[in-house]
């Protein structure tokens, strides 16, 4: 029960990680406010965090809107009083030969898996140093290794992964904690509607493809929680990778 009197934000909650992330932290004790655009995705992850008896808020929002974002922000600190941890889970998924990606698509995947966790950090972090609290990101091994047709995909997680480090040096000395996830594979809706372009070298992608096979949503949401809580108390601007062994 780490997060026993907890309050979290989990976005992307309406399923795989997200959804995980956000029953993990309910079942070890946490209040959880949970962020997404997918209206009914997000009643089932509500249905299942009722299970817990834990508080839970669901809330509607497109966090590559600020508008939207600030809205959601004070919603929950309004609803629960304060914000002890953000989890910023949502993203999307694409693959496109980089000569043929187009400026719409490229500016709809940094704006939902970079500007989104931006806008979400600034504005939850007043409140996060009132608590001393804890961000935890999600960027993925696509920041980390080369992975072709993935141009928009790989700069947004690169650019969380350097976000990460920038605001965890920035507020170290106030308290708050910054520390990013880099998942491999994992068995989500956003991995199973993954399609490479017609024609695409299989052989070119083999190096991101785990040795175990793609992980389950909960085998990150286990690294979610610990970053997220007292037991990572001394890390700080760090990732984790979370591949079993893909980039080993």
């Amino acid at each position: 029960m780490r997060f026993t009197d907890k309050i979290v934000i989990v976005t992307g909650a309406a399923s795989g990680i997200g959804r995980a992330s956000a029953v993990r932290l309910a079942s070890e004790g946490a209040s959880v406010a949970c962020l997404d655009v997918d209206a009914a995705g997000l009643e089932q992850t509500t249905q299942l965090l009722a299970r817990s008896e834990r508080p839970v808020l669901p809330v509607i929002c497109d966090i590559a809107q600020e508008s939207a974002v600030a809205a959601a922000v004070e919603q929950v600190v309004k609803h629960f009083g304060r914000l002890d941890v953000l989890c910023n889970i949502a993203g999307v998924l694409r693959s496109d030969r980089s000569h043929e990606l187009l400026l719409d698509d490229w500016n709809r995947v940094i704006a939902i898996n970079l500007t989104g966790t931006f806008l979400m950090c600034r504005a939850a972090l007043p409140h996060l140093l009132a608590t001393k609290g804890a961000i935890v990101n999600m960027s993925s091994t696509a920041a980390l290794g080369a992975h072709p047709w993935m141009a928009a995909y790989a700069a947004s997680k690169g650019g969380v992964l350097s976000l990460t480090r920038a605001l965890a040096a920035e507020y170290v000395k106030q308290g708050l904690r910054v520390n990013a996830i880099c998942p491999g594979g994992v068995k989500t809706a956003i991995h199973e509607g993954f399609r490479l372009p017609k024609d695409a070298d299989f052989a070119l992608l083999k190096r991101a493809i785990p040795h175990q096979g793609f992980a389950e949503p909960e085998e990150v949401a286990g690294v979610v929680a610990f970053l997220g809580s007292s037991d990572a108390s001394y890390l700080n601007g760090i990732e984790i990778r979370v591949d079993g062994g893909a980039l080993s």
